[in-house]
């Protein structure tokens, strides 16, 4: 019986210091756990847990190395449990490692390293942003690729496509597709006319492990091919007032349209004498007095030339 309680107690203090071990053995804190690099629209962001248990006020440090470069600094004593390490990447088209420890006054973890990341494969691509415009019966759809960190999507996905959904609002069971894009301006047609669809789009990349977020739904509302009734009965209403209330001006100002035009003042006496009297000038009395100028005139005769045949000139009067 006291072998047993002796083994019960050497038992008991491995365990203790087994757990002593794990938590604090020569200054060393537990290690940060799910170390992982993440990436969205070409950034890198380092990401990890706290230890298990560990207090509140441990501080982080992160570095991130390439296939070509060594560990390179990047957040030092942060108490996020990220670090955004974009400015380290030195090729988009590179692989990359990240670590981070924990720290606690003196005591430090053991570095925990990120499995290897390829940035161009793993990346995820944001949502495009879409805008819809009606036409008549038809629907434009205008989209505009996510904006990278580094480079563009047409630069390091050269064959990106986009996959359209659209739908009737009230009936987004019965989805309607569009695949494989490559303009990014589409028009939608024969859709119902003053009905309202739904769109979302996906940007599809093949050098990419995945699609795109999905982009926010947008909805816009179809009209006819011809313009509804009641635009027709408005013009019209608006015409017809037009026309009342111009009657309406001609009548009340009838009166002062009618002095303006037919004005009530006579000419003075003394300028209708002036104006009807014949006139007086003695350039006019002369050319009505003078007789007629008496013509002159010469005869004239003419006379033709001809050669004859020895080359003498003959001449014929005419």
């Amino acid at each position: 019986m006291l072998l047993t309680d002796n083994m019960w107690s050497c038992v008991c203090a491995l365990i203790l210091a087994f757990a002593a071990h794990c938590t604090v053995v020569s200054g060393v804190l537990s290690s940060p756990a799910n170390v992982q690099l993440t990436s969205t629209n070409m950034n890198l962001v380092l990401r990890w847990d706290p230890p298990a248990g560990a207090p509140g006020d441990l501080l982080y440090t992160t570095e991130l190395k390439s296939t070509v470069s060594q560990f390179n600094p990047g957040c030092v004593n942060t108490s996020a449990l990220e670090c955004d390490l974009t400015s380290l990447v030195i090729s988009i088209y590179g692989r990359y490692t990240g670590r981070v420890k924990a720290r606690r006054g003196a005591q430090s973890s053991e570095w925990v390293l990120s499995e290897e990341f390829v940035l161009d494969k793993q990346t995820s691509i944001g949502p495009p942003n879409v805008s819809l415009h009606s036409n008549r019966a038809n629907l434009e759809v205008s989209i505009k690729d996510p904006v990278f960190v580094k480079s563009t999507l047409r630069e390091i996905f050269t064959s990106a496509t986009y996959n359209i959904t659209y739908w009737k609002k009230e009936q987004k069971k019965e989805l309607k597709h569009i695949n494989g894009l490559q303009q990014n301006r589409v028009v939608l047609h024969s859709l119902d006319p003053w009905t309202e669809y739904c769109v979302q789009v996906q940007v599809i990349a093949s050098a990419a492990q995945k699609p795109s977020m999905p982009s926010r739904v947008v909805c816009a509302s179809t009209t006819g091919e011809k313009e509804p009734p009641w635009v027709g009965a408005v013009v019209a209403f608006f015409v017809l007032a037009g026309v009342v209330a111009l009657v309406v001006l001609v009548v009340y100002y009838w009166r002062s349209f009618s002095h303006f035009l037919c004005p009530k003042y006579a000419i003075p006496d003394h300028f209708k004498k002036s104006l009807l009297a014949p006139p007086k000038s003695s350039m006019y009395l002369a050319m009505q007095t003078s007789q007629p100028v008496e013509e002159f005139s010469d005869q004239i005769s003419v006379v033709m030339c001809s050669r004859s045949e020895d080359g003498s000139l003959q001449q014929t009067a005419g």
